[in-house]
């Protein structure tokens, strides 16, 4: 049979989001700061739309920001049935707008890791990070100049500084390096041994073990048995002190003075500086006890402009724009303001909405702690604020709540549970915070076993299993009792 072109006619059905659905959505999704850089990018390319002053700079005006009211029977929205209605994305409602159109310390004696920079999470607190100035790229950098060999070893070695993490560990392979730079191994070696020359010691290692061995290289005790100490990590981490003595050929006194100087070693050495970039938490939704027994919610607005339309200079420009071209460029740039406008309303609604709704789940969180936070799902929300799961998927991602206890994202609060004796379930967080304050007060004599912290906590009201016990125990990072015990031992000598 031939081959020819031909025209056909089919008719289809398909489900398109318009422009407008698409910037609802990443609005919902996006975080006050993200937020903040696209109404940016909105006010310089719409010159209809204006900025006022954020609410921290209104504050002597009447504050009509969308604020929720919550206590333990009622909830009492500002402006409740007026205006548009939270923004639902769910598949219907999207059906339904297109149609509309409406729109470390060196501390040592416990359990030590062998795999580098990538664990551990024993950062420098708020104060810490906020008085260091000088970040470790540019300490090592003042120091490259005087100590390189040429420019071209130089040249490696600021690249090689370059790509340290805030730890100071290089996580790069050599080889890739190399073919980056189109340079041999060699040099990139010769040049990493330089950056390892540097200060503070320990900067530049691919491993733990070898940033504990530059640190004793520079200290002068990098003998046989220190390397012998240093290159078996994890025999030390699992607590077989006996093997490891062994292993080094020392008696008790030498090998404790081994201990004590591998303790003094800094395991992070990066941390000391400022890091290359520390991106503070700002809350999206602040909670605050109110005076009644229950809790306000308000979204965070201080960092965010209030919209508005420039009618003054829509009427000045709409006299002079006389052709048809001038006048629809006109209107939709007047259509845009609006609608970004609005959506910025629907998307403060369905926040509060949804974190009011967050807050009456776990009330027992925010006025005792994590013992009573319970288990919630996604589902278990939408459905109560009749909204749709993917919906109170986007509006907690990426989003904060402050209250007394701290700044949690929103999807903290969202977690399994395991069944208890007053019938409400609680929330493996809850769980896990219990298995860690039983497993950190417990007699270095008498390590629990996982059976034993299953029965303390059946008595606690919580039914588990001893397998499930050990499931949460290992997902917090605490280990079996027989590492405990021996983690525990190292710390006493």
């Amino acid at each position: 049979m031939a081959l020819g072109p031909r025209l056909d006619l089919r008719q289809s059905q398909s489900l398109v989001m318009t422009p407008q659905l698409q910037q609802a959505i990443k609005l919902l999704a996006a975080s006050n700061l993200e937020l903040e850089t696209y109404i940016g990018e909105a006010l310089e390319a719409n010159p209809l739309l204006e900025a006022g002053g954020t609410a921290s700079e209104e504050r002597d005006e009447p504050d009509d920001a969308p604020r929720e009211e919550f206590d333990s029977d009622r909830l009492i929205a500002a402006g409740e049935g007026e205006g548009d209605a939270p923004l639902d994305l769910d598949p219907a409602a999207l059906d339904r707008e297109r149609d509309t159109g409406d729109g470390d310390s060196g501390d040592w004696s416990g359990a030590l890791s062998t795999s580098g920079a990538a664990s551990g999470e024993d950062y420098p607190d708020l104060e810490q990070l906020g008085a260091a100035e000088t970040t470790l790229g540019e300490y090592l950098l003042a120091q490259v100049g005087a100590a390189a060999r040429d420019e071209r070893q130089a040249f490696v070695a600021r690249h090689i500084i370059g790509l340290l993490d805030d730890a100071g560990y290089l996580g790069f392979d050599l080889d890739a390096i190399a073919y980056d730079l189109g340079a041999d191994r060699g040099a990139v070696e010769d040049a990493l041994a330089l950056v390892q020359s540097l200060d503070p010691a320990g900067v530049g290692a691919r491993s733990l073990a070898e940033c504990l061995a530059i640190q004793a290289r520079e200290a002068d005790r990098y003998d046989p048995c220190m390397a012998k100490l240093i290159d078996n990590l994890d025999l030390l981490a699992r607590g077989e002190i006996a093997r490891l003595r062994r292993m080094c050929e020392v008696d008790e006194e030498d090998f404790a003075d081994m201990l004590r100087e591998l303790r003094g070693y800094d395991p992070k050495p990066g941390l000391a500086f400022a890091p290359s970039r520390v991106d503070a938490v700002v809350p999206d939704v602040i909670l605050s006890a109110n005076g009644t027994g229950g809790w306000d919610i308000a979204i965070n607005e201080d960092t965010l402009p209030r919209l508005v339309v420039n009618r003054s200079y829509y009427v000045e420009i709409s006299t002079s724009a006389a052709d048809r071209e001038s006048q629809g460029w006109l209107k939709e740039k007047l259509a845009d303001a609006h609608w970004l406008i609005r959506a910025l309303d629907q998307r403060q609604k369905t926040i509060l909405k949804t974190a009011a709704e967050i807050v009456r789940r776990q009330d027992g969180f925010f006025r005792h702690g994590v013992s009573e936070l319970r288990p919630l799902t996604l589902r278990e929300v939408a459905e109560k604020i009749e909204m749709h799961e993917s919906t109170v998927s986007r509006v907690t991602s990426n989003k904060y709540l402050a209250c007394d206890r701290g700044t949690f994202e929103l999807k903290y609060f969202f977690s399994s549970g395991v069944a208890s004796s007053d019938g409400e379930g609680a929330s493996s967080e809850a769980i896990k915070a219990r298995i860690r304050a039983l497993c950190e007060a417990e007699d270095p004599k008498k390590i629990l076993s996982d059976q034993k912290l299953a029965d303390l906590l059946k008595e606690e009201g919580f039914d588990l299993a001893r397998r499930t016990v050990a499931k949460y125990r290992e997902a917090i990072g605490i280990g079996s009792s027989a590492e405990r015990r021996r983690a525990k031992k190292i710390a006493g000598l």
